[in-house]
């Protein structure tokens, strides 16, 4: 096995891939750390408190406690969204746990995954003759993101009965909303 030391490893110009290994089976290994830019951005927020939206509203969800933000990309203060600015494919992620404060009294429970105000995933739980007492429903997508402008959001949707609405949030949130790069 050989070594190569060097300090500066660049594409030829005109060129914006390096290959490394095209004939052979490759595997690249970094000793120190792990490679700038590989599943970056990212984020992940919690609910850090219940959150009580108006019966059979669409809310956004206010995922206000950072977990992981590392391009200080993710709004955990006003419009609770995240907005990265490296063009990709993202992995977007969440879940909201559905908690009222009345037992067996949920009709619907709904979650929309948002690209610049436009549903781009949901999942919704209804039933109006057997209501629950609690119930997360989660959602998933990959979308495109420029790296300018785009964002994405998270609404939830909660009907009940009686009682009051509830997202439930605390120490140990099972309500969250995450993202990360997996792509150009």
């Amino acid at each position: 096995m050989s070594k190569l030391e060097t300090n500066t490893i660049d594409t030829v110009s005109g060129t914006t891939n390096l290959v490394v290994g095209s004939t052979n089976s490759s595997t690249v290994t970094f000793e120190n750390g792990s490679p700038t830019g590989h599943m970056y951005p990212a984020f992940h927020a919690e609910l850090s408190a219940t959150q009580e939206p108006s019966n059979d509203t669409a809310t956004v969800v206010q995922f206000n406690r950072e977990t992981l933000d590392t391009d200080n990309a993710y709004d955990n203060s006003s419009n609770y969204r995240f907005t990265p600015q490296v063009a990709g494919k993202y992995f977007v992620y969440s879940q909201i746990l559905n908690n009222p404060s009345s037992s067996n009294n949920i009709q619907q429970a709904r979650i929309n995954i948002r690209k610049n105000g436009s549903n781009v995933s949901n999942y919704q739980f209804s039933s109006s003759t057997n209501p629950v007492d609690e119930i997360g429903v989660g959602s998933q997508v990959i979308v495109d993101l420029n790296g300018s402008s785009d964002y994405v959001d998270v609404i939830g949707t909660q009907a009940v009965s009686s009682g009051t609405n509830r997202f439930s949030g605390g120490t140990t949130s099972d309500t969250y909303f995450g993202a990360y790069r997996i792509g150009a």
